[in-house]
């Protein structure tokens, strides 16, 4: 091409060519008269993921000076990291991180209803009518909640696990539809967010990044949620790989 361009070969928007010079996509070029077909392909969006211990905030500075959630993130030339959605202080596992403002307002827009799965531990066991109550709905400040599922996860002592999915993310949801039924929430970790699992290698305060095949599948995703319109008892999310380290 540097050879077309000095025999003067190449022409850009009518003028001839020189090296060095750049063009986009509303650049019209020709070789020897005979317009190229020029692709300019989007770079695709970088995706963290990140084990969130308890007491750091999802914010990028604290006035308290109290850690962040951004204080463990690598370092981003030209950009900035978005964390999709929140965790609240006392709250910790799986969290997203990319650079695309528009995949993190597509992840985190309720017209996707993108399912976040929890791990919840209590004071005590769950009666009959209060799993009833928490899978029909609970009149929340903010509106009705409920879980899509919830399901035991075992415990001992005075201590029980249980797993819950819901399709909203409202501060502090979780812990308000337990303690609306008076059940303290004595830890609370998310372990799911759509088709991202926490993996069990990730420990608390280390993050990794999405490879190419695993952010084009989470963009398929997202694709099939949008089709289906987040409608119950659709496909199931397809898991996603191990992330590269």
């Amino acid at each position: 091409m540097e050879a077309a361009i000095a025999a003067g070969r190449l022409d850009v928007n009518g003028r001839r060519a020189t090296l060095g010079q750049r063009v986009g996509p509303a650049d019209r070029v020709t070789l020897d008269g005979r317009a190229v077909s020029l692709r300019f392909d989007e770079s695709a969006p970088r995706v963290l993921i990140y084990h969130k211990p308890a007491g750091e905030l999802v914010s990028t500075r604290d006035p308290s000076g109290r850690p962040t959630v951004f204080d463990n993130l690598p370092r981003m030339r030209g950009g900035h990291w978005i964390a999709v959605g929140r965790l609240d202080f006392n709250t910790g596992g799986l969290l997203l991180f990319t650079d695309s403002g528009d995949l993190a307002n597509r992840l985190m827009h309720p017209r996707n209803e993108i399912e976040r799965e929890y791990a919840v531990r209590v004071r005590g066991e769950l009666s009959r009518e209060q799993l009833r109550q928490l899978s029909e709905g609970i009149v929340l400040s903010d509106g009705r909640a409920k879980f899509d599922s919830i399901a035991s996860a075992g415990g001992g002592g005075s201590n029980r696990w249980y797993q819950v999915v819901l399709r909203e993310g409202r501060n502090r949801e979780v812990r308000r539809m337990f303690e609306a039924l008076g059940v303290t929430v004595s830890r609370l970790m998310r372990v799911r967010f759509g088709p991202f699992r926490l993996p069990s290698y990730l420990r608390r305060g280390q993050w990794r990044e999405l490879g190419p095949k695993d952010t084009a599948l989470l963009l398929e995703n997202l694709e099939g949620a949008g089709e289906e319109g987040g409608r119950q008892g659709g496909p199931p999310p397809r898991r996603l790989r191990r992330a590269e380290p």
